[in-house]
């Protein structure tokens, strides 16, 4: 395999339509004509009458802010404005790490429930239990804040106490408990063994990707003995995103030779491409991707590149679409930073997936449960307002329903896969064949 150092960014962290970003250096525009100019001074003109005459004060940084963000979203859905604290935000969602307690949360009935607090960290330790209603944090009702605003609330600066207020089932008072927060490491893989096939899902693209993949494998190579191990599942579904480096780091892991990806910028010049080296840590055993209408930018970069290359077959539903790179400029210390869309990215084959997304090799829907029927609604980048439209974009647009059951045994998609590794189902696409790889010329 080989590591390229890159500073590229695809996918989002916090959802499927979030940034792809490249940090690196703007070169200078051409100077703008007078009436660009002109307008400008009008912008002038306008936020003066609104900060001197509005009928209350208004926040002048707030504004602005605003104004610019409003200029970006104009552009597409991609392209925003970061101010200080966003920016920050995603530097820690890439590192795959932050200050807190280590529980999994979700928001019923106006309180903070706990799913499950995560195995030695400061809530496990502490006594947090899955089915904990969290009512108070350092004192503070959590009625009427957001699940995202109480989540913000636990994190913070490591070695620095919180106060949390439980309610629990069988208890007789309000449960207190103070604790203390630690470094909570994001597992950006998760992996079984299903009998005798290796199951890896990556949640994200974070910094930890490739090592917790790479650790995954070895451990799962360890327990199965070669001549038992059938393949492997490479779960992406519900995956929005992350680092472009980790989505080439991965596919990298699984291929001997090929292009991965290619990004093309507004000029020629800026053309990148991106190329797999030899070594294979899964020693050319069978792999089956699964896809789904949650799975967006660097997922869809690493099922792609397996699906042209030949190196693995994909099952699933269609994916999200998005095919754009976002540049992440900084603005100077404590100023944000503009995220721009500034490219578009190509599978090995040289299709763009903006607007279309992945078609699965083997389509295999996954059936909602009745409490989900008519209320989940299938997006994606094509349905976005503003959207880039896609060099290969139809009517019928990408995205696809993006559901995964909670048990195993209910997923169709995860139990076709597991079939075709074992050879209880057939297909033509299965095993693909990395001699008839499609590249671009």
């Amino acid at each position: 395999m080989i590591r390229r150092a890159s500073l590229v960014l695809v996918g989002a962290l916090m959802g499927a339509t979030a940034m792809s970003v490249i940090y690196t250096a703007v070169v200078p525009a051409e100077a703008a004509g007078s009436s660009t100019y002109k307008e400008l001074s009008i912008f002038g003109d306008v936020f003066e009458r609104v900060r001197a005459q509005y009928v209350t004060p208004p926040q002048e940084d707030k504004l602005i802010e605003a104004a610019i963000n409003g200029m970006l979203t104009s552009l597409d859905p991609h392209s925003s404005y970061m101010n200080a604290k966003d920016a920050d935000d995603m530097r820690t969602q890439t590192k795959g790490e932050f200050g807190g307690l280590g529980i999994e949360v979700t928001m019923d009935n106006d309180l903070v429930k706990v799913i499950t607090p995560i195995d030695d960290t400061p809530a496990a330790k502490a006594g947090v239990l899955a089915g904990d209603y969290i009512t108070a944090i350092d004192g503070q009702s959590v009625r009427g804040l957001k699940l995202e605003d109480a989540v913000e609330k636990m994190r913070g600066a490591v070695k620095t106490p919180i106060k949390l207020t439980l309610l629990r089932k069988g208890a007789d008072k309000p449960i207190e408990l103070t604790i203390i927060r630690d470094v909570i490491a994001v597992a950006a893989v998760k992996s079984r063994e299903e009998g005798d096939v290796g199951y890896l899902r990556i949640i994200s693209f974070t910094e930890k990707t490739t090592p917790d993949l790479e650790a995954a494998i070895a451990k799962i190579k360890k327990d199965i003995p070669a001549d038992k191990l059938k393949g492997y599942v490479l779960d992406l579904r519900l995956n929005p995103g992350g680092l472009l480096d980790q989505a080439i780091n991965v596919a990298d892991d699984v291929l001997e030779r090929g292009e991965i990806v290619s990004t093309r910028g507004r000029n020629p010049d800026e053309t990148r491409r991106f190329n797999a080296g030899p070594g294979d840590i899964t020693d050319g055993k069978p792999i089956v991707v699964l896809i789904n209408g949650g799975s967006a930018s660097a997922s869809e970069i690493v099922a792609g590149a397996l699906q042209d290359l030949r190196r693995a077959t994909v099952v699933g539903t269609q994916s999200f679409g998005k095919g754009s790179v976002q540049t992440i400029i900084p603005l100077g210390d404590g100023n944000g930073a503009l995220r721009l869309t500034t490219a578009l990215y190509y599978t090995p084959s040289g299709r763009s997936i903006q607007g279309t997304g992945i078609t699965p090799d083997i389509k295999v829907d996954q059936p909602l449960p009745d409490e989900l029927k008519g209320k989940l609604v299938t997006e994606g980048e094509s349905s976005l307002p503003g959207h880039i439209k896609g060099q290969s974009e139809t009517d019928q647009g990408s995205g696809s329903a993006a559901y995964v059951p909670p048990d195993p045994k209910d997923d169709l998609q995860l139990n076709y896969a597991l079939d075709l590794l074992r050879g209880v189902k057939t297909d033509p696409a299965f095993p693909p064949n990395p001699e008839k790889a499609v590249s671009s010329k």
